[in-house]
Formats: structure tokens, C-alpha cells, sequence
């Protein structure tokens, strides 16, 4: 438990995000919080309004923290009313005898505008810090891109002018951003001003459609769009790269939740290559009156004006089917073609042999790694199509292996003999007698790998393809490792003092691996199958499970584990 101690007050023109990439910038390198839960307490929260506290918290999961929670006030409890939950509110503070296990006190009154360069919300300084050092920070985000992706021709220098640095793009959208606070604020900033007509161009995305409805019943949608803003739909897109892709070498200005590699629909493995950060709607709001030169909101005379916000519920008793408790099972469901089922998922035999078909030596493999944005949300109703893009911008080699993996077992559930599987059995023992009781799948390496968002498609899309384990050293995040484990891919992990020299192709095999995980052994040996012949001792390990993961894995899956328990 890490207590986050608010004292002090905002000052004009700090926003949510402000305080979060700080926090961010705190915590992530070092792994303060990693895996921890966070509790904000303190007299600072009465100087937040709820947008404000739900603007910090979304960013928190940046911090690679597991969860989080708020003292709660009338605050909370006029939030709850206005959204027709009063009756739930409870108050929520801290014993007076609390203790935790870290704190860190933040005094809001002397927060700064924030601006997160490529390629981590952490890699973040204070707005007049980058404005000061422009030239040397974003050398230095032209030579870590250019380091890790020989095809993208990187040009961000070039953004600086004599009078500041200037951005082609700003973006308010998103959970993080498109809240009705910031946007109503971002509009008392643009009133009466412009956001030029030149090639900065600023998109306003509200976060749902009461929002955007309330925004237009306020006149703030009417304020934004005279001062040349474009108001979008209520959508997320811009955050996974579906709208406002970054041009390639753009500098984009964005209050969304991260700017990871391969986020936002930029390819830098392609050549094409977008530099985003991230900045409060604030300051974009004060970029855009600028007409894209960057700058902090508090640099900014205007006078903000809290209005109070009013949810209309017809929206949505007007248009969505709401089906808990009055179901309508009469009702034909319309399936196209792109709606799929899952393949079939098979629990866990009593051996396990694994073709290494990845084997990333990053420091840390995000979750847009593993499983890009973008183009893919087409396919979120289709595993196999979706599953297509695995690893697509990092390992491009990783599905047609993952794929002749899984055809093999397939040959083998068939009552085959694979010669892939037999050649690598041989090695280890009776070919006859381990063929009908060892699973053959595939296994992906990564140093670290999950970081980023909980999207459980980066475990999945590795099961679709015949996935049944990583290896890594540590996993970046626990959601991570509990989507590998609902998807029944055995969450191996590695001594840090371990090499691991081998290569995609090499073999693992892991004997008494069903034995292993029902009777909760954590260190299991393995042995790897050298593709250019040879066999070695690996030591494995798979600490900390709970009953219900160590059942999760020997059925295959959390479906399997509810299918089973539901008949």
C-alpha cells in the first residue's frame, strides 16, 4: 500500500494530467509502485472536482501500480447523485491508526505544466524546462528512435523556430482526456481566440456522447468550433491510432493515456514515424491559441469558469438495449462474417514441449508490442483475423512460426507423428511414449514484457495462435501476467542470473509440467532442444499462484475453467 498525500490547491491552469505525467516521471523508472495499491488521501482532494480525480487516476496504471482508490466527500457523493447513484456513495478515509508501506506527498499548489516526449508518459519535463532545452531533448528522441528503427528517418529539430518549438497537431480525446472539465476549460481558454490557419489543426473528442451533449448545452462546443477546433464523435480512436493519425515526423500534442512506440497508428518499423506527447488539454488549448507553438497554460491569461455538469440519461435509455434482468432471447442476434467464435482450447496435458517462435531482448515489451492499435480494432470481434498482427511491428516473423507450431499440434491431436515433434522428443525420450500426453505450442522471450495497457487481446492473440507460455525474467505488470494465465499460457519466469542465449526455432520441454502446477511447485526444471542439436538444463519458475490460477492453467483457460464449473 503507497499513500499519495494531496495538500495544496491547483493553480490556474494546471490540469489532471499535469499532476499525472509528474507522478508518472516519479515512480515508473524506478518501480515505486509497481504492483502496489495506491490511496489518495489528504486536504488536497477537496480542491479536485471529480474530472480532475478520475483525469490522475486513469494515468495511474502508467506507474505499473495494480490499483488504486480515493477518499471520497461530497464531491463524490454529488457525482454519484447526479448520475442517479447517490443511494451507493460511502465515505472512504484512511484510519487513524493507518500505516503504509511507502508515501509520497505531493503539494498541488506548486504543480507546473507538464509536456511526456516520446516514448514513455515518463520521459516527461516541465513545459518551460523542454522550451529551454528544446534542441538537446529532442536530439534525443531522434537518436533513440533512430537506434531502434533504421528505416524511420527522424526529423523533430526541425520544430524549433527562433520564438519556440511548434507542434503540426493537438488532440484532446480519450478517458484521459475528452472529460467535460477539461474540455469545458480548453473552450474558456480558445474563446474569442484562434487556433490559426495554418498546419496546426486541434480535434476535440468528448468522452461520451452526455458529455458531448452537455459541452453543446453549455456553449462550450460552440466556443471551440469558432475558434477553428474540430469536434469529433465520442470515441477513443485517436488514443490506438484509429483517427488523427500523426503525420509522418509530426509532433503531435496529446491528452490521451500514453505515447508508446507503435501507438497512436504510427510505424516506425515501416518508416513511418510520429512523435507524440503528451500534454493536459490545458496546455494543448493554450498551443492551439498560439497556433501551435507550445505553450504552458499557466504562461496564458484567461479566466476559467467551472460549470456544473448535468447527466441527461435519455441518451442512452433512448437508444441502448439495456438487457440485465428483462432479457430478450427471441430477439436474432445479426452476425457478419468478421464475428467469430474462439478455437477450441484443450487443458493442459502431463508434458509440455514449446518452440521458442520470438525472442525479444528489449528491455521492456509493451502491450502495442505484443498485439499493435490501429488497424486491428477492426478485427476485435474475429481472434484469427486479429491474431494475424501479433507481434506484426516487432517479431514480423512470429506468426507464420506461431502458425507451423500450431498446425503441428494439430497433426498431433490427430493421432500424427509431426516430425518437428518427434525429431525434438527424441532428444529427451521415448518419442512413443510422450508423443499422446505433450502439448505442442509456441513460447515468446521477452525481458519484461506488458507493459502498458491491460488489453487481454496481447495474451490472447498468443493462445490463438498456439501459444502455451512466455519466458521472461519479470513480467512488466501483474495484469499482464493475469491475462497470460486467463488465457491458460503458463507465466514462466527465469532467475535474473540465468542466461538465455537461445533463439526462435530452439525447443523447450518441460516435463511434469500438469503435476507441477496442481500441486504448486514453483521451481520446475526444463530442458532446451538446441535446434542445431544439443540439450541443456533450464530451471523455470511460476510463483504466486493462487488456487484459482493454478486451476485456470490445468483447464486451459478461463472459459474452460467456467464452462467446467457451469455444467
Amino acid at each position: 500500500m503507497v499513500l499519495f498525500y494531496l495538500t495544496g490547491k491547483p493553480p490556474r491552469g494546471i490540469g489532471p494530467h499535469d499532476i499525472a505525467i509528474a507522478l508518472v516521471k516519479a515512480t515508473f523508472e524506478k518501480g515505486f509502485v509497481k504492483n502496489r495499491i495506491l490511496e489518495f488521501a489528504g486536504p488536497g482532494i477537496a480542491s479536485l472536482p471529480i474530472d480532475f480525480r478520475n483525469g490522475i487516476d486513469v494515468m495511474t496504471t502508467e506507474t505499473t501500480c495494480l490499483s488504486s482508490i480515493w477518499e471520497t466527500d461530497e464531491e463524490t457523493k454529488q457525482f454519484l447523485t447526479i448520475h442517479g447513484r447517490g443511494g451507493e456513495y460511502k465515505p472512504l478515509h484512511p484510519g487513524t491508526s493507518a500505516y503504509y508501506d511507502r508515501m509520497i506527498s505531493i503539494d498541488l499548489s506548486q504543480a507546473e505544466s507538464m509536456i511526456a516526449l516520446p516514448f514513455h508518459p515518463s520521459n516527461a519535463y516541465t513545459i518551460h524546462e523542454f522550451q529551454r532545452n528544446a534542441r538537446k531533448i529532442l536530439a534525443q528522441v531522434e537518436a533513440d528512435a533512430s537506434s531502434r528503427w533504421p528505416k524511420a528517418h527522424v526529423k523533430l529539430q526541425n520544430k524549433i523556430r527562433t520564438d519556440g518549438v511548434w507542434a503540426d497537431q493537438g488532440i484532446i480525446a480519450g478517458c484521459a482526456g475528452g472529460m467535460f472539465d477539461n474540455i469545458d476549460e480548453a473552450a474558456a481558454i480558445l474563446e474569442g481566440e484562434s487556433c490559426g490557419n495554418g498546419y496546426f489543426s486541434l480535434s476535440v473528442y468528448p468522452t461520451s456522447v452526455p458529455v458531448s451533449l452537455e459541452l453543446t448545452r453549455i456553449g462550450a462546443t460552440e466556443t471551440l468550433l469558432e475558434s477553428g477546433a474540430v469536434i469529433k464523435p465520442s470515441f477513443c480512436g485517436p488514443c490506438f491510432g484509429a483517427g488523427d493519425v500523426p503525420s509522418n515526423n509530426g509532433l503531435s500534442l496529446r491528452h490521451t493515456t500514453r505515447n508508446f512506440p507503435n501507438r497512436e497508428g504510427s510505424k516506425p518499423g515501416e518508416g513511418q514515424f510520429a512523435g507524440v506527447c503528451l500534454m493536459d488539454a490545458r496546455s494543448i488549448a493554450a498551443t492551439a491559441r498560439n497556433g501551435g507553438r507550445i505553450t504552458a497554460a499557466t504562461d496564458i491569461d484567461y479566466t476559467p469558469v467551472r460549470h456544473p455538469y448535468h447527466f441527461d440519461g435519455k441518451i442512452y435509455a433512448r437508444r441502448v438495449y439495456n438487457g440485465f434482468g428483462h432479457p430478450q432471447p427471441d430477439q436474432e442476434l445479426i452476425m457478419g462474417p468478421n464475428i467469430t467464435d474462439w478455437p477450441a482450447m484443450y487443458p493442459l496435458s502431463e508434458h509440455l514441449l514449446v518452440e521458442l517462435a520470438a525472442v525479444l531482448r528489449d528491455p521492456v515489451t509493451t502491450t502495442d508490442e505484443l498485439i499493435p492499435s490501429g488497424e486491428t480494432s477492426s478485427y476485435r470481434s474475429n481472434p484469427l483475423r486479429l491474431a494475424e498482427f501479433t507481434l506484426s511491428r516487432r517479431a514480423p516473423d512470429y506468426v507464420p512460426r506461431a502458425k507451423s507450431v500450431a498446425a503441428a499440434e494439430m497433426e498431433r491431436r490427430l493421432g500424427k507423428q509431426p516430425e518437428t515433434v518427434v525429431c525434438a522428443l527424441s532428444q529427451v525420450g521415448d518419442v512413443q511414449e510422450l508423443l499422446h500426453e505433450t502439448q505442442f505450442g509456441s513460447c515468446v522471450f521477452a525481458n519484461r514484457p506488458g507493459d502498458g495497457s491491460a488489453r487481454e487481446q496481447a495474451a490472447s492473440c498468443q493462445k490463438v495462435l498456439g501459444g502455451f507460455a512466455n519466458i521472461c525474467y519479470e513480467f512488466a505488470t501483474k495484469r499482464y501476467r493475469s491475462n497470460c494465465i486467463n488465457w491458460g499460457i503458463l507465466p514462466f519466469t527465469l532467475d535474473q542470473a540465468t542466461a538465455f542465449p537461445y533463439r526462435p526455432g530452439d525447443f523447450v520441454f518441460v516435463p511434469n509440467i500438469r503435476k507441477a502446477i496442481a500441486s504448486g511447485q514453483e521451481d520446475i526444471p526444463a530442458k532446451v532442444i538446441r535446434a542445431e542439436g544439443g540439450v541443456e538444463d533450464l530451471m523455470l519458475h511460476v510463483r504466486g499462484l493462487t488456487d484459482d490460477e493454478r486451476e485456470i492453467l490445468l483447464d486451459g483457460c478461463l472459459m474452460n475453467y467456467y464452462a467446467k464449473r457451469s455444467n
